[in-house]
């Protein structure tokens, strides 16, 4: 989505108030039974309990929105120090009542500008919304650190994804806690990467009801095999028998893997004719295996999506507000 638009989005019409008030409190996740159809590597084998800090950062008056940073430590231990606590941005409605909530996730390049645009044009319209940063971004990633979420460094990557689903699915349990919060309508919005995590995440989570997948898709490695820049890579793998390995080692992380899972829930997908990062036959395999649901297209790429931006944030607002 452009910067253009989401800055409109963010500064309509309102000046921040700083004010200093903070709380805590604790997150708690029971264990997952055994006979879940959560996939093993994304359930609490042991409960979760971890104290969590909210600060107050801004209200923003004309907006009627309130801003809190919230902290809670992930219930992953890594390496990276920084990237064991969880950070994230509350944007709630500044008035009384009960309201559906949303976990955002951000894209690959992860500044938070897209989901915090989200988020504030959700709470707006109703909806609370917390911006969670992914492992291995922004205050999650040491100085000196040269680890990604997303790399070459494959079993990384999966254990970093692995964390973001179980740091969201804490997420979740605490937005189901809060008083304002109505927890029976709790979901997931996600673009891009942010889109992939949040398909695995709502799989895996029974609380989550409603879920946004914004140029996303799955069945990665058909779509990317037929795509016309593999051929090369495509001859390599055809050599050597390697396509059924690579899916066999990505599955944990496709959301087409979760399809039975995303078939329950109400499934929203916004995908891009001519989208050169994620292949539109990765959105249509998708919507495919998790029943037709609703799919809207955008007749534009990856990046000149971002002349949708009102339409899809309207999407966004109706699908996971009350009917």
């Amino acid at each position: 989505m452009s910067r253009l638009a989401l800055s409109v989005v963010v500064a309509l019409g309102f000046a921040p108030i700083a004010f200093a008030a903070s709380t805590a409190g604790t997150i708690q996740v029971p264990a997952d039974d055994a006979k879940t159809t959560i996939a093993e590597g994304y359930r609490f084998k042991e409960a979760y309990r971890g104290e969590y800090q909210l600060a107050d950062r801004y209200e923003l008056r004309h907006s009627d929105v309130v801003v809190r940073d919230l902290t809670f430590p992930s219930p992953v231990t890594t390496d990276i120090r920084e990237n064991n606590t969880v950070h994230a941005e509350y944007f709630a409605p500044n008035r009384s009542g009960k309201f559906p909530a949303v976990v955002v996730l951000d894209i690959m390049q992860g500044n938070q500008r897209i989901a915090r645009g989200e988020a504030m044009w959700l709470a707006q319209n109703g909806v609370a919304a917390l911006v969670v940063v992914l492992p291995h971004y922004n205050q999650r990633r040491a100085p000196d650190s040269k680890v990604r979420l997303v790399s070459t460094d494959i079993p990384r990557t999966l254990a970093g994804i692995r964390q973001g689903v179980l740091d969201c699915r804490c997420a979740i349990a605490w937005l189901a806690s809060r008083p304002e919060v109505d927890a029976d309508n709790l979901g997931m919005v996600g673009t891009s990467l942010g889109s992939f995590l949040t398909a695995i995440t709502s799989a895996n989570e029974p609380r989550i009801k409603n879920v946004c997948m914004v140029l996303g898709g799955g069945g990665l490695v058909d779509a990317y095999y037929e795509h016309p820049k593999a051929k090369e890579i495509k001859k390599t793998l055809d050599a050597v028998g390697a396509k059924g390995l690579i899916k066999r080692i990505i599955a944990p992380v496709d959301p087409i893997t979760y399809s039975p899972q995303l078939k329950g829930k109400n499934l929203l997908m916004i995908a891009a004719r001519e989208d050169e990062v994620v292949p539109p036959q990765a959105a249509t395999a998708l919507w495919e295996a998790t029943g037709k649901q609703r799919i809207v297209w955008l007749d534009a790429g990856h990046i000149t999506a971002g002349f949708y931006t009102m339409s899809v944030l309207r999407e966004i607002r109706d699908h996971v507000r009350p009917k």
